[in-house]
């Protein structure tokens, strides 16, 4: 039946989580991985830059990011994914339908940074409801403030957050910090092996 919907490249899904993290780290050095001066959106200065998005909005690099990330929450109960627009957004939304193939539907979320000035005002979008268990997930980690501003707007809409999911941990506190306020942070890399 699946095969009716679209047709997965030979060979893709059988491959192994170690052989798509081996791929997708790949992707990340070629395509992301910019080195200079830059100005990183926690107002530090940092000489290199992560651009994930080149590869997580690609179509492989799409589906890579949703295999690894659905393998390191399998025992993890979640209803929904999400963070703060816009490096979480396609990690969300490659999630969202790849965990509808596998059986085990998880929803996305987009975190606005303020609530919406017209309609209905909102902060977060998407399929949300007082009471689900969700994870926040961005592209990279700096600091954590901007993890952090996203999972208060999900506590606030009577959330509970039990996992923070980022692909690619600079290692500059940001796990600390989350850490000390009692969340589970995981990254699927960190700065080391983009750099190493």
């Amino acid at each position: 039946m699946l095969a009716q919907c679209f047709s997965i490249p030979k060979g893709a899904e059988t491959l192994e989580i170690e052989e798509c993290k081996a791929r997708l780290l790949e992707l990340l050095k070629e395509k992301a991985l910019k080195v200079g001066k830059f100005v990183l959106s926690s107002g530090k200065e940092s000489d290199y830059y992560l651009d994930e998005r080149v590869v997580t909005l690609s179509s492989e690099g799409a589906y890579l990011t949703a295999r690894i990330m659905l393998d390191m929450l399998k025992d993890v109960k979640v209803d929904a994914i999400g963070g703060m627009t816009l490096a979480a957004d396609p990690i969300a939304g490659a999630i969202a339908g790849i965990s509808y193939t596998e059986g085990r539907p998880i929803d996305g979320f987009i975190v606005r940074k303020e609530p919406k000035g017209h309609g209905t005002g909102k902060q977060v979008e998407g399929p949300i409801t007082k009471g689900l268990r969700v994870v926040i997930t961005d592209g990279t980690m700096t600091t954590g403030s901007s993890l952090l501003k996203a999972i208060e707007a999900m506590e606030n809409e009577g959330c509970q957050v039990v996992k923070v999911l980022i692909l690619i941990d600079r290692l500059e506190g940001g796990r600390e910090f989350l850490q000390s306020k009692g969340y589970d942070v995981s990254s699927v890399f960190t700065r080391d092996d983009l750099l190493g």
